[in-house]
């Protein structure tokens, strides 16, 4: 949990607000005060306290700005806890919950998925605190396509494709919003704030919300199966997605997106029932039955 050998002499509140200050830290590079009361049930008092003793047990971690009244990361900052990405991932996709925890080892009571892919916390962490604070970042770039490159990408949100972890981000080489997988980062470095032009809210891909309706696959002998899967009322699901993230979730669910629903039910078992949204989509790359 940490790399401290006696923090199991601070109670375990306690703890977990000394977590919470480091994870601010490293995924957004500054914390509060105010932070530590909107995220804890406890009075001024304590989280006064509780930063102090992190910057007795840390003094090298973080400093503290007049101006922005808040103490943030230092070039020397060296985590006090083990923060696994994966678990934080999940925690930043769903909400914090009531303080960050150490989840206990899965596969007792509970297996989840095996992951073959595994995010590199370091560049997690960049990526966060870029995010957070606007800036743009420089990376050395692998792309199946190009190989290797230098990149200038603005990232504005993290996003899990069910596979792995990507980072849409504005592409400063090619001057559109593109996707990029997170473990093919590499030499990660905050650069300046971005304007507002390379920000979200000029990213209209992830600003158009698109309605997609699936239903069983037309081929399937049992389609109420597939019906009691989903959850589906009257035989279809309905769902309201961000345009950037249609491809993602159609391909992860198998999603026959022909226009005749020629692919296999077996590999398929849902069908888009609107195919007209297909002709609106910026990106068609990645639907199952649609030529590029």
């Amino acid at each position: 949990m940490s790399r401290l050998g006696d923090f199991h002499l601070y109670p375990h509140a306690q703890r977990n607000r000394l977590e919470f200050i480091d994870f601010c830290l490293y995924y957004f590079g500054e914390v509060s005060k105010t932070d530590l009361l909107r995220q804890f049930a406890v009075g001024s008092a304590s989280c006064t306290r509780d930063l102090a003793l992190y910057r007795e047990l840390a003094p090298e971690n973080l400093e503290f700005k007049h101006q922005t009244k808040r103490y943030h990361i230092t070039q020397k900052f060296v985590p006090l806890f083990n923060h696994e990405p994966e678990t934080l991932l999940s925690r930043l996709s769903q909400g914090m919950g009531e303080g960050v925890k150490q989840i206990s080892p899965p596969g007792e009571h509970c297996v989840d998925a095996i992951r073959l892919i595994h995010p590199d916390s370091n560049t997690i962490a960049t990526l966060m605190r870029a995010i957070t604070q606007r800036r743009a970042i420089s990376v050395r770039y692998h792309s199946l396509g190009s190989g290797e490159t230098e990149r200038e990408l603005v990232p504005h949100v993290l996003v899990n494709n069910g596979h792995r972890w990507h980072v849409r981000a504005y592409d400063r080489r090619h001057g559109e919003f593109r996707d990029f997988v997170t473990t093919r980062l590499l030499q990660v470095h905050e650069l300046a704030q971005a304007p507002n032009t390379e920000q979200r809210e000029a990213d209209l891909a992830w600003q158009r919300q698109m309605t997609l309706t699936l239903v069983p696959h037309p081929a399937l002998v049992h389609p109420e199966a597939i019906a009691l899967d989903y959850g589906m009322t009257d035989g279809q699901l309905t769902l309201t997605v961000r345009e950037a993230l249609v491809g993602y979730l159609l391909q992860q669910w198998r999603v026959d997106c022909s226009p005749d629903a020629r692919l296999d039910p077996r590999s398929h078992p849902l069908r888009l029932a609107n195919h007209d949204v297909v002709a609106t989509l910026t990106n068609c790359r990645l639907l199952p039955g649609v030529a590029p």
